[in-house]
C-alpha cells in the first residue's frame, strides 16, 4: 500500500472514509435511528433523503472540525474533499442545516456506543490496540448554560412562562387573563446583580418572587383551559407539554429561593435546578473549590491513546467509587480485563487494589498512594514508574478532546444530546486516532 498524495487533511479524511467502509456494520445502527427504531431494507433514508452512511460521515466531519450546523451545510457542499468524504456526488445538492440538524440528532448515544465498539473492534484486529493495558480518570464537561444564580433563574422563569402563555393567548386563542411581568422580573433581576449586600437584595428578590408566584398561577391556570382542548390539536397538545414542563420547573427555582433567601436555609446541591433550559444539569466540585455545571465523565485510554470507554455520569459520585464498573466494562468490550491498569490518585483505595486484583489485573497504580505499598500494586518499582508515566498521558488525551473536539462544554440541548454530543466527539477522535496510526505504519 503506497502512501496516497496530497495535502494531510485530505489523506487523513481518504483513511477514515476506508476504515468505515471495513466497518460498515454501523450503518446498520444509524439507519434503525433514522426510521424510528424499524429495521428497514438499507435503500431507506432519513430527512431530505439523507443515507445512513451520509449522515454518520457528516457528524463525523462536524466533530472533526468543530463546524456548526451552518458551517457544516455550506462546507460540506463548497468542498471537494468533504463532499466526497460523505458521498455527495459531484453534481448533487448538498444538505441543508435543517436537514443535517435533524438526522444528526436521531442518533441515538446508545448507537453512537456501538459506533464506537465497533472501532475498537477494527483497532484490535489490525493490532492497533488490544486493550490489555488501561488508565483511567474523569473530567467534566459543562451544559450550555449561563453561571447559575437564583435571581436570573426566577427571570427566566417569569420570561419564558410569558412567552408561553402570550402564544397560547395569540395563536390558538386560548381564554387566559394574565399580567405580563417580564419588565418587573428583568428590573428585580438587575437590582439584584447589582445590590452590594444581603439587606439591598432582600427587597428586590421578595417582589421577585411575588411575580414568579404569580406567573406560575396563571401558568397553572392555562394548563386547565387549554387541556379540554388540546386532545384535537397536536400543536396545542405540544405547547401545552412545554408550559407544564417549564412550569415544574420554575416551582423547584421558586422553592429553592425561598429557602435560601427568605428562610435562611442551606438547600443541598440534588435539590437544586441550576438551569431551567437545561435542567439535567449537575454541579461539581473539584478540589473543593472549583464549581462546574454540567456532567462528570469517566474516560478510560489505551497504550494507542484511543478512548477505550467513555461514561457519562449524573450526579458527581466519588473517583473511587468508579472502579470496579470501569473494570466490568473493560471486560464487556474486550472479553477479558486488562492486564495493567493505572488510575489517578482520587481512584486509590485498598477496596479498589482488592477489586482490581481479584479480576486478574496483575499492575495497579495510582497517581497517589494514600497509604498502599508499591508491592502490593506492582510487581515492581519499575513497573510502578513506568504506570505512573503511562497514567499521566490519558491527561493530554482529555485536554485533545477538549481543545480539538468540543468537550470543554457541549452545545447540544437536552440530557439525551448531551450524551450524543460527547460520545460522537469519542468516535470522530477515536477514528482520526486510528487512521494516523495505520497512516504511520504506511509511511
Amino acid at each position: 500500500m503506497n502512501l496516497p498524495t496530497g495535502h494531510p487533511k485530505e489523506i487523513e479524511l481518504e483513511m477514515m472514509s476506508k476504515i468505515l467502509d471495513k466497518t460498515s456494520t454501523i450503518y446498520d445502527h444509524v439507519l434503525q435511528d433514522l426510521n424510528g427504531g424499524l429495521k428497514v431494507e438499507r435503500h431507506r433514508t432519513g430527512a431530505n433523503g439523507m443515507s445512513a452512511e451520509q449522515v454518520t460521515r457528516a457528524a463525523i466531519v462536524m466533530k472533526l472540525f468543530g463546524f456548526t450546523y451552518e458551517d457544516l451545510a455550506f462546507h460540506i457542499s463548497d468542498s471537494r474533499s468533504l463532499r466526497r468524504f460523505c458521498q455527495i456526488g459531484i453534481f448533487d445538492k448538498g444538505f441543508k442545516k435543517s436537514a443535517l440538524n435533524e438526522n444528526i440528532k436521531r442518533i441515538r448515544p446508545e448507537t453512537w456506543e456501538f459506533i464506537s465498539q465497533d472501532l475498537l473492534a477494527y483497532a484490535n484486529d489490525n493490532k492497533i490496540e488490544k486493550g490489555r493495558k488501561a488508565r483511567v480518570d474523569c473530567t467534566v464537561v459543562e451544559s450550555n448554560i449561563h453561571p447559575p444564580c437564583d435571581s436570573m433563574q426566577l427571570y427566566d422563569s417569569v420570561r419564558l412562562l410569558a412567552r408561553l402563555l402570550t402564544q397560547a393567548r395569540d395563536d390558538f386563542k386560548i381564554k387566559i387573563v394574565f399580567t405580563d411581568h417580564r419588565r418587573r422580573a428583568k428590573k428585580r433581576m438587575t437590582a439584584i446583580q447589582y445590590a452590594k449586600g444581603e439587606k439591598q437584595r432582600l427587597s428586590p428578590y421578595k417582589d421577585l418572587l411575588k411575580v414568579t408566584k404569580k406567573t406560575i398561577g396563571y401558568a397553572f391556570k392555562a394548563e386547565k383551559i387549554a387541556s379540554e382542548r388540546a386532545t384535537a390539536n397536536f400543536a396545542l397538545f405540544g405547547l401545552l407539554g412545554a408550559i407544564k414542563h417549564y412550569s415544574d420547573l420554575a416551582r423547584q427555582v421558586y422553592d429553592q429561593t425561598y429557602r435560601r433567601v427568605i428562610q435562611g436555609e442551606s438547600v443541598p446541591a440534588d435539590q437544586k435546578v441550576f438551569s431551567i433550559f437545561e435542567d439535567h444539569t449537575d454541579i461539581i466540585i473539584k478540589d473543593r473549590r472549583d464549581n462546574h455545571y454540567g456532567h462528570k465523565i469517566c474516560l478510560t485510554g489505551g497504550a494507542s491513546n484511543l478512548i477505550l470507554d467513555c461514561v457519562i455520569l449524573e450526579g458527581n459520585p466519588a473517583d473511587s467509587t468508579l472502579v470496579e464498573q470501569m473494570l466490568d466494562r473493560q471486560n464487556q468490550v474486550y472479553g477479558r480485563y486488562p492486564l495493567k491498569v493505572a488510575l489517578d490518585g482520587g481512584f486509590a483505595s485498598k477496596g479498589n487494589l482488592d477489586i482490581a486484583k481479584s479480576r486478574g489485573v496483575k499492575d495497579v497504580c495510582f497517581a497517589k498512594k494514600r497509604g498502599l505499598h508499591e508491592a502490593n500494586m506492582c510487581r515492581s518499582h519499575y513497573v510502578y514508574k513506568k504506570l505512573r508515566q503511562f497514567r499521566a498521558g490519558i491527561e493530554s488525551g482529555i485536554s485533545w478532546l477538549k481543545r480539538s473536539f468540543g468537550l470543554t462544554r457541549c452545545t447540544w440541548k437536552g440530557f439525551r444530546s448531551f450524551k450524543s454530543y460527547v460520545l460522537s466527539s469519542v468516535v470522530a477522535a477515536n477514528l482520526l486516532t486510528i487512521a494516523r496510526k495505520q497512516l504511520a505504519a504506511v509511511a
